[in-house]
């Protein structure tokens, strides 16, 4: 189950993540670094405000994509910190299509389609602009909301959808 699309504005938000570049098939070995990113953010000088996410910066479904396994942190990090393999950013401000799924997250895709096809009938246009390897993102997020801790039925897993709006309207 999907709720209804909306626009939002989203703050800048400082996060740490993973980056890993993998075709397709190699993305759930890019969701087994959360744990360990959760678990490398907690440590002095970081805390962490939020659920983790995947931030898909290049996609090009046919090769490889860019994608980084991150959580959201209260500040930024400060220089000078160690962070072992992490690197420290910060997701950009703006106006952001999102949505929350309820569902496997083998059911995402047909989500993330229909929030696309949302979009470009609202005429929205999203910030992407077509790069060398693939399409490059100005931010595309799946925030996992549901901590598999307390709710074993993946079934019943809510995530968010927000990909970051292109600034000019056309």
């Amino acid at each position: 189950m999907t709720n209804e699309p909306r626009v939002a504005e989203r703050p800048a938000t400082p996060y740490v993540a993973v980056t890993r570049s993998v075709p397709m098939p190699g993305l759930p070995g890019v969701a087994d670094e959360i744990p360990r990113v959760i678990g490398q953010a907690d440590r002095p000088g970081l805390t962490v405000d939020g659920p983790p996410f995947f931030r898909y910066v290049v996609i090009d479904m046919e090769h490889e994509l860019v994608v980084e396994a991150g959580v959201p942190l209260t500040s930024l990090v400060a220089a000078g910190t160690d962070l072992g393999d992490l690197e420290a950013g910060v997701l950009p401000a703006g106006r952001y299509a999102t949505v929350v799924h309820t569902g496997h997250p083998d059911t995402l895709a047909d989500a993330t389609g229909r929030l696309l096809r949302w979009a470009d009938d609202a005429g929205l246009r999203f910030d992407v602009r077509p790069g060398d390897r693939g399409d490059v993102w100005g931010c595309r997020l799946e925030s996992y909301l549901t901590d598999p801790r307390v709710e074993p039925d993946m079934s019943r897993w809510e995530t968010e959808l927000a990909f970051r709006l292109a600034d000019d309207p056309a």
